[in-house]
């Protein structure tokens, strides 16, 4: 698979999983929404590190800087 995530998109992803593990550290999730967002964090951190976002697929959203056509020269 192509990637298409950019560097924001996945810093951004990487932000919110600080946010759930320092909520989830200092108790104020618990019980259910702890495992929700659990869930929530591991598919964040794997899109994140393999820079594709099963979601961006069927919209053709990409995030990532696209590489300019090399000219073809005759």
């Amino acid at each position: 698979m192509k990637k298409n995530m950019g560097i924001i998109d996945r810093i951004i992803r990487i932000l919110i999983i600080g946010v759930i593990v320092i909520l989830y550290f200092t108790q104020v999730i618990t019980g259910t929404l702890t495992i929700i967002l659990g869930l929530v964090a591991v598919i964040l951190l794997i899109t994140s590190l393999v820079g594709v976002c099963p979601l961006y697929l069927p919209f053709g959203i990409k995030t990532c800087k696209v590489k300019p056509q090399e000219e073809k020269t005759e």
